[in-house]
């Protein structure tokens, strides 16, 4: 379908010499997004050159790449006198480069910043994070957070954001726009600011959702947000203080990440990632139902799973492959969701997949 547009664009800009409207003629057909991740240090060759070739001959037409990576680097070197190089790492080797050869392959690219779960930021300061009584806490992977009710974490990452605009992205995707998972069960021991919102953690990340919207409005990019599946399908994520309805609300995409092997037994499904389509097919008409119910709401575009999770032990998981992947793209078809994302964090995908296999 993608090579089908573009063939028709071609056709169109062709035609503007005569057409009485060339404005009209030249008229970009904006396509379902479908995607890929890409970690910064796979935007180098020879790793590059097969996911160029992935997208390139097939329905999938954009790229998530890291620019604020899970530890907190920004993935590229700026100029010195950005307060981001000494945060900053050379896995992308010739951003100006890359984007170019982005664009050239009308590849759609989405910046990938991930905000509140940051090494980096916390170890250099450690005030706008968690603290126990006598050091920096972090969670059981050893990963520390930053503190979502401090407007000072916000505007640092909406920086990072505003760095990834520079470079040419047409779209900044927020991750982890939360606090740690069970956080609720260990904040009474730590030390932390959290007057603003008064303790309201899902006032505190929608609160910053919202202000990261209106600091990215002048730039013309759109804001997507990345959010648990089970927070659709329940009133409210307290814990981790992520709330559909009002993050919904003010982003222009909504990426749930709703991997079948993500799940505990729902939608009437003891093992769901037996079940790939079935799983996703629930979810996607509970989601469905909520975004129904918003004045204006956002394009949804998941994460699907492209990994197999053989962590869950025989007979709770099985070897994701090209009908795996299929089967959750036919369930977002079915409930009238046509854009989606690919997560394996190795980037290495399914071969011979057929992305629009409906």
């Amino acid at each position: 379908m993608r090579k089908y547009l573009l063939l028709i664009f071609v056709f169109l800009l062709s035609s503007s010499i005569t057409c009485s409207n060339p404005v009209f003629a030249l008229t970009h057909i904006q396509e379902p997004i479908r995607g890929i991740y890409v970690n910064a240090p796979n935007t180098k060759k020879p790793h590059f050159d097969q996911l160029l070739s992935l997208v390139n001959n097939t329905d999938l037409n954009a790229m998530v790449i890291d620019i604020k990576d899970d530890h907190g680097y920004l993935t590229f070197i700026p100029s010195k006198i950005s307060p981001y190089y000494s945060v900053s790492r050379p896995y992308i080797n010739n951003p100006s480069s890359l984007m170019k050869t982005l664009k050239v392959n009308n590849i759609y690219p989405i910046a990938r910043i991930v905000v509140f779960k940051d090494n980096a930021l916390a170890a250099r300061s450690p005030s706008l994070s968690f603290m126990t009584a006598n050091k920096l806490w972090k969670n059981p992977r050893g990963d520390s957070f930053t503190n979502p009710f401090l407007k000072e974490v916000w505007d640092y990452n909406i920086g990072m954001a505003q760095e990834a605009v520079k470079l040419g992205f047409k779209e900044i995707q927020f991750d982890y726009v939360r606090f740690p998972e069970k956080f609720e069960k260990v904040e009474e021991q730590l030390i932390y600011d959290k007057s603003t919102f008064h303790a309201n953690r899902a006032t505190a990340v929608s609160e910053f959702v919202k202000y990261a919207k209106e600091k990215l409005t002048p730039y013309n990019v759109k804001v997507s947000v990345d959010i648990f599946g089970n927070a659709t399908v329940i009133p409210e994520a307290s814990g981790i203080g992520q709330n559909f309805t009002h993050i919904a609300e003010n982003v222009d995409v909504i990426s749930a990440m709703i991997y079948p092997s993500h799940w505990t037994a729902i939608f009437g499904i003891q093992k769901p990632d037996l079940y790939p389509y079935r799983l996703v097919e629930g979810y996607a008409k509970v989601e469905k139902e909520r975004l129904s119910k918003l004045t204006n709401p956002p394009t949804s575009r998941p994460w699907l799973q492209d990994f197999t999770a053989s962590w869950l032990g025989k007979g709770n998981y099985k070897e994701y492959g090209k009908t795996e992947v299929e089967d959750q793209i036919r369930a977002l078809h079915s409930q009238g969701i046509n854009e989606f994302l690919l997560w394996n964090a190795t980037n290495n995908y399914t071969p011979n997949v057929d992305y629009t296999p409906y």
